[in-house]
Protein backbone atom coordinates (compact mmCIF):
# COMPACT_ATOMS: atom_id res chain seq x y z
CA UNK A 1 0.00 0.00 0.00
CA UNK A 2 2.88 2.38 0.81
CA UNK A 3 4.46 1.62 -2.56
CA UNK A 4 1.27 2.61 -4.32
CA UNK A 5 1.21 6.01 -2.58
CA UNK A 6 4.89 6.48 -3.25
CA UNK A 7 4.40 5.86 -6.98
CA UNK A 8 1.44 8.23 -7.11
CA UNK A 9 3.39 10.89 -5.23
CA UNK A 10 6.38 10.53 -7.58
CA UNK A 11 4.14 10.68 -10.64
CA UNK A 12 2.46 13.88 -9.41
CA UNK A 13 5.82 15.37 -8.49
CA UNK A 14 7.30 14.71 -11.96
CA UNK A 15 4.17 15.95 -13.74
CA UNK A 16 4.17 19.15 -11.67
CA UNK A 17 7.81 19.90 -12.48
CA UNK A 18 7.37 19.40 -16.20
CA UNK A 19 4.32 21.69 -16.26
CA UNK A 20 6.25 24.39 -14.35
CA UNK A 21 9.23 24.08 -16.71
CA UNK A 22 6.98 24.36 -19.77
CA UNK A 23 5.26 27.47 -18.37
CA UNK A 24 8.62 29.10 -17.65
CA UNK A 25 9.81 28.26 -21.16
CA UNK A 26 6.67 29.74 -22.78
CA UNK A 27 6.87 32.95 -20.75
CA UNK A 28 10.52 33.34 -21.76
CA UNK A 29 9.57 33.07 -25.43
CA UNK A 30 6.79 35.63 -24.98
CA UNK A 31 9.17 38.07 -23.28
CA UNK A 32 11.77 37.59 -26.00
CA UNK A 33 9.19 38.24 -28.71
CA UNK A 34 7.94 41.36 -26.93
CA UNK A 35 11.36 42.95 -26.68
CA UNK A 36 12.54 42.09 -30.20
CA UNK A 37 9.74 43.54 -32.32
CA UNK A 38 10.67 47.22 -32.70
CA UNK A 39 8.39 47.74 -35.69
CA UNK A 40 5.26 48.10 -33.57
CA UNK A 41 6.18 51.73 -32.85
CA UNK A 42 6.55 52.73 -36.52
CA UNK A 43 4.40 55.66 -37.61
CA UNK A 44 2.89 55.55 -41.10
CA UNK A 45 0.93 58.65 -42.09
CA UNK A 46 -1.24 60.18 -43.52
CA UNK A 47 -3.84 57.49 -43.96
CA UNK A 48 -5.89 57.98 -46.12
CA UNK A 49 -3.26 59.43 -48.47
CA UNK A 50 -4.45 62.55 -50.29
CA UNK A 51 -1.23 64.38 -51.17
CA UNK A 52 0.52 61.56 -53.01
CA UNK A 53 3.14 60.93 -50.30
CA UNK A 54 3.37 58.47 -47.41
CA UNK A 55 5.72 59.24 -44.52
CA UNK A 56 7.22 56.45 -42.41
CA UNK A 57 8.95 57.23 -39.11
CA UNK A 58 10.86 54.48 -37.30
CA UNK A 59 12.24 54.25 -33.79
CA UNK A 60 15.61 52.80 -34.81
CA UNK A 61 18.04 53.40 -37.64
CA UNK A 62 18.36 49.81 -38.90
CA UNK A 63 17.80 48.95 -42.56
CA UNK A 64 14.21 48.16 -43.50
CA UNK A 65 12.47 47.04 -46.68
CA UNK A 66 9.16 48.66 -47.64
CA UNK A 67 6.81 46.82 -49.99
CA UNK A 68 3.44 48.01 -51.26
CA UNK A 69 0.91 45.46 -52.56
CA UNK A 70 -2.46 45.87 -54.22
CA UNK A 71 -5.45 43.90 -52.98
CA UNK A 72 -4.76 41.08 -55.46
CA UNK A 73 -1.35 40.50 -53.87
CA UNK A 74 0.71 42.00 -56.69
CA UNK A 75 3.75 43.93 -55.49
CA UNK A 76 3.45 47.50 -56.76
CA UNK A 77 6.41 49.19 -55.10
CA UNK A 78 9.58 48.21 -53.23
CA UNK A 79 11.94 50.60 -51.43
CA UNK A 80 14.65 50.53 -48.78
CA UNK A 81 14.63 52.61 -45.62
CA UNK A 82 18.09 53.25 -44.16
CA UNK A 83 17.29 56.04 -41.72
CA UNK A 84 14.69 57.10 -39.20
CA UNK A 85 12.34 58.58 -41.80
CA UNK A 86 11.29 57.69 -45.33
CA UNK A 87 9.02 59.45 -47.80
CA UNK A 88 7.25 57.34 -50.44
CA UNK A 89 5.83 58.95 -53.55
CA UNK A 90 2.57 57.19 -54.44
CA UNK A 91 1.09 59.92 -56.64
CA UNK A 92 1.28 57.64 -59.71
CA UNK A 93 -0.96 54.98 -58.09
CA UNK A 94 -4.70 54.78 -58.62
CA UNK A 95 -7.11 55.44 -55.78
CA UNK A 96 -7.80 52.32 -53.76
CA UNK A 97 -6.75 50.11 -50.87
CA UNK A 98 -3.17 48.84 -50.64
CA UNK A 99 -1.16 46.79 -48.15
CA UNK A 100 2.16 48.22 -46.91
CA UNK A 101 4.64 45.64 -45.57
CA UNK A 102 7.63 46.83 -43.55
CA UNK A 103 10.39 44.29 -42.84
CA UNK A 104 13.29 44.75 -40.42
CA UNK A 105 15.75 41.81 -40.11
CA UNK A 106 13.38 38.98 -39.17
CA UNK A 107 10.39 41.09 -38.03
CA UNK A 108 7.67 42.44 -40.27
CA UNK A 109 4.41 44.35 -39.98
CA UNK A 110 1.64 45.06 -42.45
CA UNK A 111 -0.69 48.03 -42.57
CA UNK A 112 -3.69 48.88 -44.76
CA UNK A 113 -3.15 52.07 -46.76
CA UNK A 114 -5.97 53.94 -48.49
CA UNK A 115 -5.10 56.22 -51.39
CA UNK A 116 -7.73 58.77 -52.43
Amino acid sequence: MKKKYLYIFLLLLITGFSATAQTAKNSGIAEQTKTENTLEKVQIYPNPVTGGKIYINAENNSAKVIELYDMLGKRILIAEMNGYQKELNVSNLKAGVYILKLTDKNNSITRKIIIK
